[in-house]
């Protein structure tokens, strides 16, 4: 299939079942919400390595948030919602309630939370006995005492089960039209609700593969997709005309959201000096969700 004049591998993204959080933060203005979501999506690119994968979903304009202040949403992605629940106590409480003016909300709707996790209920003994409990239409916040005021945060947060791992590989001839391809497939992958891409900037140029030839590392660098490994890789899947591959991946609320960002993010790299776009899989072996590049295209 060719999508602009670039080829489309008949191949399928292999996606994992995860469970999710969306959380608001809010703050002062738009620069400390703002920080405060940069400092809790640190590091958490993947669950292989940082324990979640995190990410800002959109800027949410002051009229559309719980206290009419500026607003930035999150979200983040664990294996478990027990894991979920620990890495917000950890992000939440070091990132968010450490910085100037926030305060912390949850931001699942009720139809499609699963379970909720204690949060605020947690980070509330920081008060050291001086916090003090605030119950605003059926949902109990936690007022903890900070030296700028104090932190305003929601006692428990919404989990629901999710998607990640839904990825795009980008293949190109070479590092400038290929990284160009990808910059336009993220913009326009970000403008899809309810979606991260959360490597840097939502590229990812070390894509891996599951195992190695060490036995205490369980990920290693994906040889098929190395263009400096081409001659000597007996797995390789790259042709002489491709010298850059570089990868984008997908964490989702839900199956559908992901699905379109993809469908966007494949339309928008389907550009000059790109040779072709697949997706990175594990034979159908290990994720429960199997997105079809063509099918996408389709709409099927």
């Amino acid at each position: 299939m060719l999508l602009n004049g670039v080829a489309v591998e008949d191949t399928f993204a292999e996606a994992f079942a995860m469970w999710g959080a969306r959380v608001m933060i809010t703050a002062e203005n738009d620069k400390w919400a703002m920080a405060a979501a940069r400092a809790m999506t640190g590091f958490a690119t993947s669950v292989i390595g940082c324990k979640c994968e995190a990410g800002i979903e959109r800027i949410v304009p002051a009229g559309q948030t719980p206290d009419g202040r500026p607003g930035v949403s999150v979200l983040l992605f664990a294996t478990s919602a027990e894991s979920v629940g620990k890495r917000l106590v950890e992000r939440v409480g070091q990132c968010v309630m450490t910085c100037p003016t926030t305060a912390c909300y949850n931001a699942l709707p009720a139809e499609t939370t699963a379970t909720t996790v204690v949060v605020g209920g947690l980070l509330r003994y920081f008060g050291d006995g001086f916090q003090a409990a605030k119950l605003l239409d059926g949902r109990r916040f936690w007022r903890v005492p900070a030296m700028d005021g104090e932190f305003l945060v929601e006692e428990r947060f919404g989990v629901q089960p999710a998607i990640g791992g839904g990825n795009l590989l980008i293949l190109g001839e070479d590092s400038a039209p290929t990284l160009a391809a990808t910059e336009a497939a993220v913009e326009a992958m970000r403008a899809v609700l309810g979606v991260i891409l959360p490597f840097p900037d939502g590229v990812v140029r070390c894509g891996s593969k599951v195992g190695s030839r060490y036995k205490t590392v369980i990920a290693s660098t994906n040889d098929a997709y190395c263009p400096t490994l081409r001659a000597v890789s007996s797995a390789t899947r790259l042709g002489e005309d491709v010298n850059c591959v570089l990868e984008i991946v997908i964490d989702g609320l839900d199956l559908a959201s992901v699905e379109e960002a993809m469908r966007r993010g494949m339309k928008a790299a389907a550009r000059p000096g790109v040779r072709q776009i697949s997706a990175g899989n594990y034979g159908g072996n290990l994720g429960q969700y199997k997105i079809g590049l063509h099918g996408l295209m389709n709409g099927t």
